[in-house]
């Protein structure tokens, strides 16, 4: 599996076969590494509504025949635009051919741009058996432990740019609860309101857990 961050909050993951895109903010993100209309997926995946994670959805998702996998009242608005879905809810799994998303508890807040209140949400993806946990806009909160106990996470998506999510500091923290093979960091230095040293974050979480974290720049890709 290759695992490509596309910037902010947005994630490739890809066998060469099937691509699930993960919350698609493309244009208008100063740290995007591809146009939406180059962004290819046979599945997307929300983990809330708010702006830069919404992003580019719809746009892609008609043009790609992807199916939109999002928490219900997400879903419910996508469907009204003609987007096909999937529309679990926290502790749902929806399953493919390639393997299975179930959400869990993401501590944040979210309303799409069109209004809809919504819970927000992290994503447990099994893929093709390579568990990654993309854990959405979250503050740190103990119940992050708890995913890594059902099955041992291969990679886990961390937040660490402050302000509207958690910490590096709290990052650091939250990693030694997931307690996932890799960690890669994300949701940081698109804005200066969350600008964030990911250096620093991979020397104390190295530090701290058996963790190890791999930073990648806007466009670059993780092999597994």
């Amino acid at each position: 599996m290759q695992i490509r961050f596309l910037g902010h909050a947005c994630f490739e993951l890809s066998d060469g076969s099937d691509t699930v895109l993960i919350d698609p903010f493309l244009s208008g993100n100063p740290k995007a590494a591809i146009a939406a209309d180059d962004a290819a997926a046979t599945t997307i995946l929300l983990t809330h509504g708010h702006g830069d994670h919404f992003g580019d959805t719809v746009s892609i998702a008609k043009r790609t025949g992807a199916p939109v996998v999002a928490i219900v009242e997400i879903a419910d608005e996508l469907e009204q635009e003609g987007v096909q879905v999937h529309d679990p809810n926290l502790g749902g799994t929806v399953r493919f051919d390639w393997g299975s998303v179930k959400l869990v508890p993401a501590w944040h807040t979210s309303t799409t741009p069109k209004g809809t209140v919504n819970t927000p949400a992290g994503l447990v993806v099994n893929f093709h058996d390579t568990i990654v946990y993309h854990l959405g806009d979250t503050c740190l909160f103990s119940d992050l432990q708890l995913v890594g106990k059902r099955a041992p996470i291969d990679i886990a998506l961390m937040c660490i740019g402050g302000h509207y999510t958690m910490d590096s500091t709290d990052a650091v923290e939250a990693a030694q609860l997931v307690g996932a093979s890799t960690v890669i960091p994300c949701h940081y230095n698109t804005f200066p309101a969350i600008e964030a040293d990911a250096a620093a974050f991979k020397s104390d979480v190295e530090s701290a857990t058996r963790s190890n974290v791999v930073v990648l720049e806007p466009g670059e890709t993780h092999s597994t």
